[in-house]
């Protein structure tokens, strides 16, 4: 109702203006141009924005309703109870309800079919168990049994094997059935595992009705989703110490969206410093750390090792690490993580 109101005012105004400028020459052309581009501007929704930490993710993002209703889709990662709807000012938020999409429940159906199967075969690795200690008895049966020649049966050696040869291969063809049941069953658990991961995300959504039928909300949510990766560049320097730069090499979408990212947790979300994602890897901090018992062999190969000491507040993330010596690339190791106040020895080519 306040922009039908400012749009009525405005174009009251224009018309004003319009009438003016037929009896007044002193009203300029421009000026009536440059009030109608602005009575043709309209809001643009803004961009989600979203915070990687190194454990999960902070999402915000605003949505406008439709003849009242507003429909989000539920990330597959949602990390449960971190889910806030704030209304904005002139709305009132009616209700808030979870419900599946026909996507969703087809991947449920296909869930039950899988379940289904996996009954049904270990229904079949019983009966095979069955069947093995039957014919096992009858194994042992036959190759126990005493010869005894009677008129009916003249060989009863032969008798024997026959009966003894026909219990095992009923065993060969029970063990392969359950050879081939219990890969069946592994390859049922690999598809069960695939759907259960995508169940979420392939149909489970929002629907917040709100009032006046175009009011608007904002969602603030956190998701399990990793997006990024730490990377170090440790540059030897010569005075006993050496430089260790923390970079973040995105992983997670960032397309359609403020993206930043901090090297702190979900639960300093409030604190964490955090910065802008503008490529594929930022940035996100320098230490000066302490290094001894240097040991370097140049040469055809480059051999390194050192001890270094995080003598920085925070704790520093397991990584890929490039190594530098005097400006110079010598190669990468695998930076193995390092506490506050703790000692590491890191070496390459060793």
């Amino acid at each position: 109702m306040r922009i039908r109101a400012k749009r009525v005012n405005i174009v009251r105004a224009l018309t004003g203006l319009v009438s003016a400028t037929k009896t007044n020459k002193a009203v300029s052309c421009p000026l009536v141009c440059l009030c109608l581009i602005a009575f043709s501007v309209t809001p643009a929704a803004a961009e989600p924005k979203i915070t990687f930490y190194r454990d999960g993710a902070l999402l915000r993002q605003e949505a406008g309703a439709a003849k009242g209703v507003i429909n989000i889709p539920l990330p597959a990662t949602l990390l449960e109870h971190s889910l806030t709807i704030v209304p904005a000012t002139g709305t009132t938020i009616l209700s808030v309800e979870t419900y599946r999409t026909e996507s969703g429940k087809a991947v449920d159906k296909e869930l039950e079919t899988l379940a289904e199967q996996r009954r049904r075969l270990e229904d079949r690795l019983q009966a095979l168990e069955t069947r093995e200690a039957i014919f096992t008895s009858a194994a042992k049966s036959q190759s126990g049994k005493a010869p005894r020649k009677t008129k009916a049966n003249p060989d009863p050696m032969q008798t024997i094997r026959q009966g003894t040869d026909f219990a095992i291969a009923q065993l060969e063809s029970v063990y392969t059935a359950r050879r081939r049941t219990t890969q069946e069953i592994q390859r049922i658990d690999t598809r069960l595992a695939a759907v259960r991961k995508r169940s979420r995300s392939a149909g489970e959504s929002l629907r917040i009705t709100v009032v006046p039928p175009r009011g608007s909300v904002t969602l603030r949510y956190a998701t399990a989703e990793h997006g990024w990766q730490p990377h170090y560049n440790l540059y030897l320097a010569r005075d006993g110490s050496a430089q260790l730069k923390l970079s973040a090499r995105m992983t997670g979408s960032t397309h359609g969206s403020q993206a930043r990212v901090s090297s702190g947790s979900l639960d300093e979300s409030a604190t964490a410093e955090t910065f802008p994602v503008r490529s594929a890897s930022v940035l996100l901090a320098s230490y000066r750390l302490p290094m001894t018992e240097e040991q370097y062999t140049g040469g055809i190969t480059n051999q390194f090792s050192g001890t270094i000491t995080n003598t920085s507040p925070h704790y520093l993330q397991p990584g890929e690490s490039g190594l530098f010596r005097r400006g110079t690339y010598l190669g990468s190791f695998v930076f193995e993580g390092l506490s506050s106040g703790r000692s590491r020895t890191v070496s390459l080519g060793r």
